[in-house]
């Protein structure tokens, strides 16, 4: 029950930061320092990766008319246009986004476990990329987006936008949403743009890192991981919906800098976690 009940608060979090460009996976390493479940370290890995199913489930609730790529309304098959051929453009270019973390992904996931996933890598990625928000926010200031909408994304630019991903990929701490965000300013996307192609970009990536942790873990669950891996799903995805409609409210009117800012800040502090550890 103990357990259960950390991985409510697990899921808590995974569903706040998920989505927020201050990295999932950093927050996770960091909660484990001070809630740690008792589970198997095959198990913990597994989870950490596959919790973030329940977040990717309520993008699919939310995003479901724009990445459906069928209707079946009596009106499109009466117009014989039942393929939404725009919605099969946008899938193209969210998996020409992805080649670059899928290929990192599949050769390197268990050395990256090994090497990179600890907290002083977490620290330094979150202050860098708090650092860079800054910088490209005020660099920004005043200009007008070149790419205001996914649709104007083009596949060169989803490929440069996948390159940023990647970065995420190989260092915790980095943000998935704030690489992908971070790289879609520099080229000139739109915030509102950039927030959206993350969200859907993130679909693909996360179903397929849960797919391989799964492969590797086992299907062999015992009552009780059944019991702590459905509880941060469900919590995750409850809490997704909330975080995923508060930022696209939010940036409307803002822009990321406090997120940057937090980054830094609590980069600092974990560096002097682990310093003084």
């Amino acid at each position: 029950m103990l357990d259960i009940i950390k991985a409510f608060l697990y899921g808590i979090v995974e569903g706040i930061t998920e989505w927020l460009p201050v990295s999932s996976t950093g927050h996770m390493i960091l909660l484990e320092e001070f809630v740690k479940m008792d589970v198997s370290q095959d198990f913990w890995n597994m989870f950490l990766v596959v919790i973030q199913l329940g977040a990717i489930l309520a993008v699919v609730l939310l995003y479901w008319n724009q990445i459906f790529p069928w209707d079946f309304s009596k009106k499109a098959r009466q117009e014989k246009r039942v393929n939404k051929k725009d919605v099969w453009m946008l899938w193209a270019k969210i998996l020409v986004a992805c080649i670059p973390a899928a290929i990192v992904g599949v050769l390197f996931d268990d050395w990256l476990d090994e090497h990179l996933y600890n907290g002083y890598v977490v620290a330094t990625m979150l202050i860098i990329f708090g650092i860079l928000f800054i910088i490209i926010e005020n660099k920004n200031k005043g200009k007008g987006a070149v790419i205001k909408t996914i649709e104007e994304i083009d596949f060169k630019t989803a490929l440069i936008i996948g390159v940023f991903q990647l970065i995420a990929a190989i260092f915790p701490g980095t943000s998935r949403s704030g690489a992908t965000i971070v790289g879609s300013l520099m080229i000139g996307v739109s915030r509102t743009a950039a927030a959206n192609f993350t969200f859907l970009l993130a679909i693909p990536v996360m179903f397929g890192a849960s797919l391989l942790k799964l492969v590797k873990f086992g299907l062999a669950f015992s009552g009780s991981e059944v019991a702590i891996l459905a509880t941060g799903m469900i919590v995750a995805f409850v809490i997704s919906v909330i975080v995923i409609k508060f930022l696209m409210s939010y940036i409307r009117k803002h822009d990321f800098k406090v997120f940057g800012w937090y980054r830094i800040i609590l980069g600092v502090v974990v560096l002097a976690y682990f310093f003084l550890k």
